[in-house]
């Protein structure tokens, strides 16, 4: 080598090594990964206070769809015990029609009760009601001791909301009296017993269907004519059953006929015999609907 070389060797010294900054890269990933590091572990919390609250939140929906189902079938069993007596309740009465009314062969509108048949079933058993409208109206009438038997039994001795239609106790079951009482309730759902009496409400009701029918073991076929048709309080004059005299008796059928929705043409007297026919209206608890007509004819039906 030429000593030039040498000199300027000598002169420059060593080869420099780069330092490292302190600000190099490497420095500027470890500061990275640890702000990552606490950026996952905060995610992991709310994560996990996610799947908490998430949790409780499914808790609550199924607490609460548990507690819907468990409304549901009661109400749905309260739905069917309700409506349950009204059905069984109905077959009955049909069945009675069936066992008890029978068809002229000569004449198939005339209409016949089987008695025998009615008073095996029940000995109770004093007449049968019929009307033309509403046909549903078409029941067996019972007689008991009291008037709270036959509130919640029915014809066939079942216990059942529909009870039976029956006389009060203090009528004379041969109708002579001068005002015989029957009751029937008036059912909320279903439409039978008495439920439909009040379309009498309406004089032009009344007016299509001015008659009512009582048919009685004896053979009597009883025609009666409908003159009254109004709400009334269940201690009404309405209800007065015994007359001391002819003239009490006659403001009694005037009384009855000024208390009527309208007014009907039919001959009332001393000698007539009234059929009171009373079932609750389902709005206060102290008023009945009250149809009551008189006895216009009587006829031999055996």
């Amino acid at each position: 080598m030429s000593l030039d070389y040498e000199n300027n060797r000598a002169k420059s010294g060593p080869p420099l090594k780069k330092k490292k900054s302190s600000v190099s890269g490497t420095g500027q990933r470890k500061n990275g990964n640890v702000k990552e590091g606490k950026v996952h572990t905060e995610n992991r919390k709310k994560s996990g206070k996610r799947r908490r609250k998430n949790k409780k939140t499914d808790i609550v929906y199924m607490t609460v769809f548990a507690a819907a189902v468990c409304v549901f079938v009661f109400s749905l069993y309260q739905l069917v015990m309700m409506l349950a007596p009204y059905y069984f309740g109905g077959q009955e009465y049909e069945d009675v029609k069936k066992l008890a009314i029978t068809v002229d062969e000569d004449d198939e509108d005339v209409f016949k009760v089987n008695f025998d048949a009615l008073m095996a079933e029940n000995p109770d058993t004093i007449a049968w009601l019929r009307f033309e409208e509403p046909a549903v109206i078409n029941y067996p009438v019972v007689k008991s001791a009291d008037n709270e038997e036959y509130l919640t039994r029915t014809f066939s001795a079942n216990d059942n909301k529909l009870g039976a239609i029956f006389m009060d106790k203090r009528s004379n079951s041969s109708f002579t009296d001068r005002n015989t009482i029957i009751y029937g309730h008036n059912m909320k759902v279903g439409g039978e017993m008495f439920s439909q009496l009040n379309e009498y409400a309406s004089e032009e009701f009344c007016k299509q269907h001015p008659y009512f029918y009582i048919y009685t073991p004896d053979g009597a076929a009883r025609t009666y004519q409908i003159f009254s048709a109004a709400v009334v309080k269940d201690v009404a004059e309405n209800y007065k059953m015994t007359f001391a005299t002819e003239e009490e008796y006659m403001n009694y059928l005037q009384m009855c006929k000024d208390t009527s929705n309208y007014q009907v043409d039919v001959n009332l007297d001393a000698a007539s015999k009234v059929v009171s026919l009373s079932t609750c209206t389902n709005v206060n608890d102290d008023e009945r609907f009250l149809l009551q007509g008189v006895l216009i004819s009587e006829e031999d039906n055996q």
